[in-house]
């Protein structure tokens, strides 16, 4: 009995020094979660399903409605533009610690995958590669809410609302910012990614500081914006100061986004690609000389 006590004490004090996070958590890296919108047809459902190379019978789904977009983007998007049906799905697979954020899209037309990859890192989303898609285009907000809340049911976190809200709203300023003449959806979500990275080294103590970090990263990024898309940013990432989010996370997420690629870039895969095109480039102009020479022989 006094074993039995000794044990089950013991097995109590591990517990309590991990936490309830990790004593209950039940992801690990490679688990897959998959979110399908509530209004596909069940031919819609199925052909989801084989994009992702999902099994239906023994994945874990996660469906989004139409009310849940509307929770998080009434605010910031007319009724008309969300619309009366979730379409968009997602595959989302756990990565290892420290892998950061990927994510592809198919037929998605107004959150672009670096928009998904900064929202859902505002969100505390962490070290997981997304794919985003439906059977015909559509703007694919659902999938963004859905994979907040897929993320949630697999790992056992809980992400505060108010964390959830911004990185919708952030989606929409995004996009709305991409949308004006002479920046584009690109330049945009690179002016957001320059600014959270500022706002992970210099956390700000105030409005005026961010302010500062928004303009220094418009220069930076050299987009041209009028004062009003100014004060919509100084307002978003106000807003996300005052809600205290993890920047060293986001930073990091952010970083290891921009490693990755860096990675990619130097690897002796990409450099022997890199040397195909130089030699197949050199050939054909090798070829033409050569033809040209011929003609006056």
């Amino acid at each position: 009995m006094k074993k039995l006590l000794v044990m089950a004490l013991t097995a109590m004090i591990v517990i309590s020094a991990f936490g309830p996070a990790q004593a209950f958590a039940d992801s690990a890296p490679g688990d897959v979660i998959v979110t399908l919108g509530a209004n596909l047809t069940p031919d819609q459902r199925k052909a989801m399903l084989s994009e992702m190379d999902i099994d239906q019978n023994s994945a874990q789904i996660v469906e989004v409605t139409n009310s849940e977009e509307h929770k998080y983007l009434d605010k910031y998007l007319s009724p008309s533009q969300i619309g009366t049906r979730a379409i968009s799905s997602s595959k989302i697979t756990l990565g290892k610690q420290g892998s950061g954020l990927s994510a592809r899209t198919h037929n998605i037309t107004y959150v672009t995958k670096d928009m998904y990859i900064n929202a859902l890192a505002t969100a505390g989303v962490k070290d997981a590669d997304v794919y985003i898609t439906a059977p015909f285009p559509v703007s694919g907000t659902a999938a963004l809410t859905g994979m907040i809340k897929a993320y949630e049911v697999k790992t056992g976190e809980v992400i505060p609302e108010k964390q959830k809200q911004v990185a919708n709203e952030e989606v929409v300023v995004t996009s709305e910012i991409g949308n004006k003449d002479g920046v584009g959806k690109q330049k945009a979500a690179e002016l957001v990614t320059e600014i959270k990275d500022q706002m992970a080294k210099n956390t700000p103590d105030s409005r005026a500081d961010v302010e500062q970090i928004v303009r220094d990263s418009v220069n930076q990024v050299n987009v041209n914006l009028n004062d009003a898309d100014i004060q919509k940013l100084i307002d978003l990432f106000d807003k996300m100061r005052t809600i205290h989010i993890d920047w060293n996370q986001v930073g990091d997420q952010m970083q290891q986004v921009k490693d990755q690629l860096n990675k990619v870039a130097g690897s002796d895969q990409a450099k022997g690609f890199f040397a195909e095109v130089l030699t197949a480039i050199g050939n054909f102009f090798s070829a033409i000389f050569d033809a040209i020479a011929s003609l006056f022989k």
